[in-house]
């Protein structure tokens, strides 16, 4: 099971490499591009996540940004790790006035600067490290530890859209899926063999309805 051809979102805003090593290693052909044609011609699309709202809300904005809606249109498999997550959202509070793709409606927000666990002692911002999801999801395990680097997350305006939620001085959303869009808040290539099953999945036929 290869997936085909996957063809990764490179907006200049990091290094992908452990991304497209990660795909390499579940057997997939994955190619680095912000050319239209290479998207679009590729069998899936992921949009991975460095960087900050704004930028990426830039890079979006052309060609790459028309061809990632017209892709998602089509029907065929999307990945979407932290900021590809959050760019498929309307705005961030990270880059006020910046536009998302717009895909859902919703918002990014920040966590709040009082942040506590369960037994009341202050949480940093960024969330970084290794945390637990609650899944109602075939792809994403509930139950499984998955590594997240962040200090925003998305709030939809359709609480259908989530299908899994991390507690981190309180539930957010770490995952949504409709359709054939998935998207986390966590990065599968940096979450070991929790992260490997994520993208084999992906890569796999496994129904997300």
């Amino acid at each position: 099971m290869t997936g085909g051809r996957v063809a990764i979102v490179d907006l200049g805003l990091g290094n992908l490499h452990s991304v497209a090593k990660a795909f390499e290693r579940a057997g997939a052909r994955p190619e680095l591009s912000a050319d239209p044609g290479v998207l679009l011609a590729a069998d899936r699309l992921v949009m991975p996540g460095q960087g900050a709202f704004k930028e990426c809300a830039e890079a979006l904005r052309g060609e790459v940004g028309d061809a990632v809606r017209q892709w998602i249109s089509t029907g065929r498999p999307y990945l979407g790790i932290c900021l590809g997550m959050q760019a498929l959202f309307e705005s961030s509070e990270e880059a006020p006035g910046a536009r998302g793709l717009g895909i859902f409606k919703g918002k990014v927000k920040r966590f709040g600067s009082d942040l506590v666990d369960s037994e009341g002692h202050p949480l940093k911002v960024p969330h970084i490290g290794w945390n637990q999801i609650d899944s109602r999801h075939p792809v994403f395990e509930n139950g499984e530890w998955y590594y997240f680097v962040h200090s925003y997350y998305c709030v939809p305006e359709d609480e259908r859209l989530v299908v899994a939620t991390t507690d981190y001085g309180g539930p957010f959303c770490s995952a949504i899926a409709r359709d054939n869009v998935l998207a986390c808040q966590f990065h599968p290539e940096k979450s070991q063999h929790a992260g490997a099953r994520v993208i084999g999945h992906f890569l796999g036929d496994i129904s997300w309805s």
